[in-house]
């Protein structure tokens, strides 16, 4: 068994969900299911994404070791490179008004001319 499909395992008997109750919610077969669950089948990102929407957990919670708690440790990192990222687009979002309206200057000049 996978770290991935271990990790489903244990959250879906945290749950107290059956196989079949887990695959009715994913819109997926119960043998479908249980192939995720044991390793059998290779689980894309939009698989993953649903399945931790599912069990209100990461995908990092997903893919990750025993022991490993990636999501509470870089929590507080993460949300600070949020912030940073949100402030980067805004400067481009300016930086990119400031071109246009350079460009319309430099335009209405040379229609004067």
């Amino acid at each position: 068994m996978t770290v991935i499909g271990k990790n489903i395992r244990t959250l879906r008997q945290r749950q107290s969900w059956s196989q079949g109750e887990v695959a009715k919610q994913l819109e997926i077969s119960i043998p479908a299911f249980s192939k995720i669950e044991t390793g059998i089948t290779d689980v894309n990102m939009s698989r993953l994404e649903q399945i931790a929407a599912l069990f209100q957990v990461t995908v990092i919670d997903l893919i990750s070791k025993e022991g490993e708690h990636h999501h509470s440790e870089n929590a507080a990192e993460i949300s600070m490179l949020k912030e940073k990222l949100a402030l980067k687009e805004e400067e481009i979002i300016n930086l990119q008004k400031k071109v246009i309206e350079l460009y319309e200057e430099i335009r209405n000049m040379l229609k004067q001319n």
